[in-house]
């Protein structure tokens, strides 16, 4: 072993699935990238982590809603752009080419070019570390779609995609939840 200097660290966990969280705040639609997301546990429960540095958080705190697209490897420079790019002056969805669609439970608009999206409201938001909790209401899969690699940040400017599954379903037995 060798030593990892420690401010590196956080790039050892990092790689969680580049999303595009969807929001629609006093009559505009705005998306940004961020891979600060997680699961927490075997339910439609995730936390997200953002803060007033982020256009997108202030529609999350008024509305309580949002939208999770998942990103592809295909979309990894349509990410970076979006998400070098701030909304409050731009309309992100027209700039980039992105298409919303409309959502069954909440006003943000579903991202036609992400390979799955999660309606969301939000749950809970602590404040002190700028994590949002979300409680999913609706999924929706675009299992039609060609290029379905999920997008991961390594957390310093680099990606990587998904690559070769190691099915292990058996071995888990009673550990996954029902219909998982």
């Amino acid at each position: 072993m060798e030593e990892l200097e420690l401010q590196k660290a956080f790039i050892l966990i990092e790689p969680g699935p580049v999303t595009m969280i969807a929001t629609s705040y006093g009559g505009k639609n705005n998306v940004m990238t961020i891979s600060w997301t997680m699961v927490m546990d075997f339910s439609p429960r995730f936390a997200l982590l953002t803060g007033p540095w982020n256009y997108s958080c202030e529609a999350l705190i008024e509305t309580g809603e949002c939208v999770i697209g998942i990103a592809t490897a295909d979309l990894v420079d349509m990410i970076l752009n979006v998400g070098t790019t701030t909304g409050k002056e731009t309309d992100k969805f027209a700039r980039f080419g992105l298409t919303p669609l409309p959502a069954t439970y909440v006003g943000a608009p579903l991202i036609k070019e992400c390979y799955a999206n999660i309606e969301c409201r939000v749950v809970d938001h602590i404040k002190r570390h700028d994590i949002f909790v979300l409680e999913g209401v609706k999924a929706w899969i675009d299992e039609d779609r060609i290029e379905k690699r999920i997008l991961h940040a390594r957390g310093d400017g680099t990606f990587i995609a998904d690559g070769e599954i190691f099915n292990r379903r058996e071995k888990m037995g009673d550990k996954l939840p029902p219909g998982v």
